[in-house]
């Protein structure tokens, strides 16, 4: 999911300093926030009724849905697959799909009606939608996803908000923007929820080297951050049902889990203009590194999908968060304690400077070129530190 400064939320778990998981939350649902269901692996769990459902009778539970929404991790392939078979459940129904994408922007439209259409290869699309500009996680964890759109002639729908937008939002307001950025942007946005605080606090937390000791004002300012997104899809998805009263047209948000848990993130913005039937799945590990999941809050989703634990992700990731640095470069703000390039010796404040040989002064480059290696490779950074040029070799290992 895209959260304010690109932070990645794994569904299922939350951060070490956080004195609850984030499924264990009382928050939501008042009649089910209190609540807990049992999670069944490779079963969806009905958590108004505690039962364990087939995805086809999971399907026939949603006929009412107009707007569904399934929540992913980006870097999980279990939580795709579960995304996966909910689509093809619905497809066995009869229901009109039409899928929603965090991962695009709503100007870049005219790449997904490209890829629908057949004009594109993979590659073509990789590199003409600007797959890795706009997301920038592995192509791989959501082909299998994006090949059954456009096997199936099921549109795909960019909803997401350019980021100019969202900072346009939170400086000036939505009075204040173009007629063409208005169209795509609700009446209002609902930044006050002091649940929806609690969820972001909890997802985010606070005992990383970005978040340490942060105020309130900027916790409530990354909040509002998230809440234009999350208004921002849910504009742009209740949007593509197109004012049909036909009830087998359903729009399906693929979405990190963040913008659906509690029915807090798109589902509480949507609810403000729409009042077709809303309702979410959410894949959840059995376990993780602390031990099994155990009981998970009926108010967490409409749905949980209880999945085996991913130890590792199945592409590498170097383990580095950065941003756009004087002279067009890329600098690194926070490395993961535990993740290849810290133990390599990479260092918050150094500038990026080539990736095997390769310039990865942008977002884009970086992430595309990341993208090429597979555990056990050894990447080569060379970085700017202190003025000097700096090679740092990085074994891409698996963290025991």
């Amino acid at each position: 999911m895209r959260l304010a400064l690109a932070l990645l939320v794994v569904i299922g778990s939350s951060p070490a300093w956080a004195s609850e998981p984030v499924h264990r939350l009382s928050l939501g649902d008042p009649a089910r926030r209190d609540k807990d269901v049992t999670l069944v692996l490779d079963a969806p769990v009905d958590t108004a009724t505690g039962d364990a459902v087939t995805p086809d009778v999971l399907a026939e539970r949603l006929d009412g849905v107009r707007l569904l929404l399934l929540g992913e991790s980006h870097t999980s392939v279990e939580s795709h697959r579960v995304q996966l078979q909910v689509l093809r459940a619905l497809a066995r129904r009869g229901r009109v799909l039409r899928i929603g994408l965090e991962m695009f922007p709503f100007t870049e439209q005219p790449s997904l009606d490209a890829w629908n259409e057949g004009r594109w290869s993979e590659a073509e699309f990789i590199d003409q939608a600007k797959w890795y500009e706009h997301w920038g996680y592995h192509w791989g964890y959501y082909r299998a996803l994006l090949l059954f759109a456009r096997d199936g002639r099921f549109p795909l729908v960019a909803v997401n908000a350019p980021r100019d937008l969202v900072t346009a939002v939170r400086q000036k307001g939505l009075a204040n923007l173009t007629p063409e950025q208005a169209s795509r942007m609700p009446p209002k946005v609902d930044v006050e929820s002091p649940d929806h605080l609690a969820l972001f606090k909890a997802q985010v937390g606070g005992g990383d080297s970005l978040h340490g000791g942060m105020t309130e004002e900027a916790w409530k300012g990354m909040q509002a951050a998230q809440a234009t997104w999350d208004a921002a899809m849910a504009w742009n998805a209740v949007r593509a049902l197109n004012g049909t009263a036909d009830p087998k047209p359903i729009v399906v948000v693929l979405v990190g889990s963040g913008h659906v848990a509690y029915g807090l993130g798109i589902e509480r913005q949507a609810r403000a203009w729409f009042d077709g039937g809303v309702a979410s799945v959410i894949a959840v590990p059995l376990a993780d590194e602390k031990g099994p999941t155990g009981p998970v809050r009926a108010s967490y989703a409409n749905f949980v999908w209880g999945v085996p634990r991913e130890a590792w992700s199945a592409w590498p990731s170097l383990g580095l968060s950065t941003r756009a640095a004087e002279g067009g470069k890329r600098q690194v703000i926070a490395v993961d304690d535990e993740g290849p390039a810290a133990a390599a010796g990479v260092k918050v404040h150094d500038i990026l400077l080539r990736l095997d040989g390769v310039a990865v002064d942008t977002r884009e480059s970086l992430a595309r070129h990341s993208a090429t290696y597979n555990w056990g490779d050894v990447a080569t950074l060379v970085v700017s530190r202190s003025g000097q040029e700096v090679s740092i070799a990085i074994p891409l290992r698996r963290a025991p």
